[in-house]
């Protein structure tokens, strides 16, 4: 087990739709030096999303009538609510001013569309797969500079009954983001059980304390050290909501006679 390792941050300057974000992601990594083997490249969603295009002008936006009753409940812009509507595979409820919603095995506000670090009256939406990204990334960084990274495309969370936002991993290529420790033995001999590291989610919220979330124009961070075995693992280990501690309680809740 590596005792340390080291992360470094690297400014993109300002990303625009369109942008090769490999390219950008190579000249930003080489301020830093040159990419080694088993580095892990981590990238901001907002930045990727940009990137690819993800931009949405609120003018183009027609609400419905659903997004308009979202709105009228959580005082929101009904044209943002229906921006969630259309990314989110459910909505669970809300509180002012976001909508709690399902996406793609996560529970997350606003199915992650956010007006921050994006042009006045537009909203960026997730990458459409970041899974997807994450590994074309890897692959295209591996054809230009013969080195094997991991990729993670990571976005930024509250989390239940705390306050403030922390790192999470919503896209991986090249690396297992979830590590299993069952088997494994505690300071005292025990096997455990059902004991799984978020490794992703570890390293990303590493990774969020040099990206910041104003102007500071670091999506991407470079980090190595780490040992973790890369060049194998893809996407990300969801479980179902039943099996899930928050998700399920709440629904055994609203399921109550």
């Amino acid at each position: 087990m590596s005792l340390s390792f080291s992360l470094f941050g690297c400014k993109t300057g300002l990303i625009e739709p369109g942008d090769d974000i490999v390219d950008r992601i190579l000249a930003s990594v080489g301020e830093s030096g040159e990419i080694h083997d088993n580095d892990i490249i981590v990238i901001a969603e907002s930045a990727l999303a940009t990137a690819e295009g993800r931009v949405i002008r609120l003018d183009d936006i027609m609400p419905s009538k659903e997004a308009i009753r979202y709105a009228e409940s959580f005082d929101m812009d009904p044209r943002v609510a229906e921006v969630v509507i259309s990314e989110s595979d459910e909505v669970i409820g809300g509180i002012p001013g976001f909508l709690l919603s399902l996406k793609d095995g996560t529970l997350l506000p606003n199915a992650g569309v956010d007006g921050s670090n994006a042009p006045d009256g537009t909203i960026i939406p997730l990458p459409l797969d970041p899974n997807a990204s994450a590994y074309q990334i890897r692959k295209e960084i591996f054809e230009r500079t013969n080195r094997k990274v991991a990729v993670l495309i990571i976005d930024s969370r509250t989390h239940a009954m705390r306050l403030g936002v922390s790192g999470v991993t919503i896209g991986c290529s090249g690396m297992a983001a979830v590590s299993d420790c069952r088997g494994t033995k505690d300071l005292f001999g025990r096997e455990l059980e059902v004991t799984r590291r978020a490794v992703g989610d570890c390293i990303a919220s590493a990774a969020e304390l040099l990206m910041g979330e104003a102007d500071e124009c670091i999506p991407v961070v470079l980090v190595r050290g780490l040992d973790i075995e890369t060049g194998e693992g893809e996407g990300i280990e969801t479980i179902a909501p039943d099996e899930c501690l928050f998700m399920g309680a709440v629904r055994k809740l609203d399921n109550r006679d």
